[in-house]
């Protein structure tokens, strides 16, 4: 016979995380610098490191590599220094790939990259007739797409994927920009259908946006100002294995008391641009 002692706080039941193998697309950033203005982060006025950013870039390829996931990598191209944000590239769900339009003039010929490359590997492209900057803004969850709205991808995208991918898509919208994309204030911990997890901060969302979250993830991590600050948010996770930046602690420490294993990485470099984990990693799902 089991007993609770007066006082004592009663244990939390948490789930069995378990870790499948990811397929991710990447861009090395042999072209990275800051060279104009689009996003609160990117001072051209302040020195960047190419080859510092590159070293961190590998780091957290080889933990991808380490944990079994299928690494593909586009070529990067001269004069596209952001173009290592592969995340912004499209958004793939079901072998089809919906391609990104991109809001400032100086990331516009990402968009046909990326579709070119998609088109290369097989997948179906559909050309975006809307602003997008693809997994930036969507992210699935279960089988629902959350997306993001308010500086970057036009809210008339959201019914467009909705068309093509046959998901239900739910509109967010974002207040803070510093937090300009739906995955540098969003996470999807645990993408299963009947296990969805994330983790958000709230302060970047709309009230009606946080009533949405809420009804839906009332288990979600709330992720503290200072972590989101070094885009702690914007990781990527297996369903177990969660990459974060190596700064973001409280949310290690939230992360581990869920069941999750946090793994660390230093991308301080390409925080210079404004991306961090999931900004450089663009999910494949054949």
């Amino acid at each position: 016979m089991s007993m609770i002692h007066e006082g004592a706080e009663p244990r939390v039941q948490r789930p069995e995380r378990t870790g499948t193998a990811r397929s991710v697309l990447m861009c090395r950033p042999e072209h990275f610098t800051v060279v104009y203005r689009i996003n609160p982060w990117m001072d051209p006025q302040s020195p960047t490191d190419t080859a510092l950013a590159v070293r961190q870039w590998e780091q957290l390829r080889r933990v991808y590599t380490d944990l079994g996931f299928d690494v593909q990598l586009i070529d990067p191209i001269p004069g596209l220094p952001d173009m290592v944000y592969a995340a912004n590239g499209g958004f793939v769900i079901d072998n089809i790939a919906y391609g990104a339009s991109f809001t400032y003039a100086e990331r516009q010929p990402e968009g046909p990259a990326y579709m070119d490359w998609f088109r290369a590997e097989g997948f179906e492209v559909a050309v975006p007739e809307n602003i997008n900057e693809g997994e930036g803004d969507f992210l699935l969850v279960g089988d629902t797409i959350l997306a993001g709205t308010g500086f970057r991808s036009a809210t008339a995208s959201h019914a467009e994927l909705a068309r093509i991918s046959g998901r239900d898509v739910v509109s967010l919208s974002l207040v803070d920009p510093n937090f300009y994309h739906l995955d540098t204030a969003l996470s999807v911990l645990d993408s299963t259908p009947g296990r969805e997890h994330i983790a958000y901060l709230p302060g970047a969302f709309d009230e009606p946006s946080l009533a949405v979250l809420r009804e839906r993830y009332p288990d979600a991590i709330l992720v503290n100002d200072e972590d989101a600050s070094v885009l702690g948010l914007n990781s990527f996770s297996d369903g177990y294995n969660v990459v974060i930046a190596s700064r973001a602690t409280d949310f290690e420490r939230q992360l581990r008391e869920h069941g999750y294993n946090p793994i660390g990485v230093d991308l301080s470099e390409l925080l210079l641009g404004g991306g961090g984990v999931k900004c450089c990693t663009l999910e494949l799902r054949r």
